[in-house]
């Protein structure tokens, strides 16, 4: 799927789009400290192993894990403050303002959990990276859980916090399923073939990745919104479904086609990479300086 070091095969990810080359050894140079031996030559018990009886890597895990609760929260918290504008201020929100807010929220938490997590957000994103790409099968049921987690409690937090009903924040059909199954699908395909165009050469768009795939997300939500409601997100569909126990019968659409199309994605890129296919832009660095 994407070029990448022995190094950083476990950080595989959107995130990896914003994190610079200094975060990332800091973050290898945590992990080989925390990985240091039990004891010394001595039989005394080292410095790092002090505070728990976990192999110290584990807490870079539960570091990462936590990471992806919190930037799953931000999301769809935030997607629950501009649908409440229709009950607290009785303003129908319009398609550019949720995908205004969508994109922004993506920029700010790429930028901020990135080089922690990887910022996937997203179980369909973590799916595919793991798919189709050196992101470990170990590591994917724990994020799953991280993000569903954040996204229940964002639409918990949401309805107590502003009132929203759940039935406001939950994402059907609006213009029949097949439409729906589709739409999320191409958006999904779109929004993983530029994030995997973009990990596969950092350097291309540097401190500019994590606005390109904000700005990608924005533009799913633009094309899904009249038809689907704009998931591209089965974490953020299944969140005020599970908090609210209410399950409709279309919810699979939005846990079923984001992740085909995600999975597509990266598999469509890797191979037009795999046939000697560039991504490179003419003169890529005159433009970007």
């Amino acid at each position: 799927m994407m070029k990448s070091s022995l190094k950083d095969r476990d950080n595989v990810s959107i995130g990896t789009l914003s994190s610079s080359s200094c975060e990332r050894s800091q973050v290898d140079q945590e992990m080989q400290s925390n990985a240091t031996s039990t004891c010394g030559n001595d039989g005394e018990v080292t410095e790092g192993r002090l505070y728990t009886f976990l192999p110290e890597f584990n807490m870079l895990l539960i570091r990462q894990i936590m990471a992806e609760a919190l930037g799953t929260y931000m999301i769809v918290f935030c997607i629950c403050g501009i649908i409440s504008n229709l009950k607290l201020m009785g303003v129908q929100v319009g398609l550019l303002e949720y995908a205004a807010t969508a994109s922004l929220t993506v920029v700010v938490v790429i930028f901020s959990i990135g080089p922690i997590s990887g910022a996937h957000l997203n179980p369909s994103v973590t799916l595919a990276f793991a798919a189709i790409g050196p992101f470990p099968w170990p590591k994917v049921p724990l994020y799953i859980i991280a993000q569903l987690g954040g996204s229940i409690l964002a639409a918990v937090s949401g309805r107590l916090m502003y009132g929203v009903g759940y039935e406001h924040m939950m994402t059907r059909p609006l213009h029949g399923c097949y439409a729906t199954f589709w739409v999320e699908f191409l958006a999904t395909f779109i929004i993983l073939f530029v994030a995997s165009a973009l990990s596969n050469d950092p350097q291309f768009a540097g401190k500019l990745g994590g606005f390109i795939v904000g700005a990608s997300i924005g533009l799913g939500v633009l094309i899904t919104g009249p038809v689907s409601g704009g998931s591209m997100n089965p974490a953020r569909s299944l969140g005020p479904a599970i908090a609210s126990w209410s399950f409709d019968k279309y919810l699979w659409i939005y846990v079923v086609s984001p992740t085909l199309g995600a999975i597509v994605g990266v598999f469509v890129y890797r191979l037009l990479r795999l046939q000697g296919w560039s991504c490179e832009l003419p003169d890529a660095s005159s433009i970007l300086k």
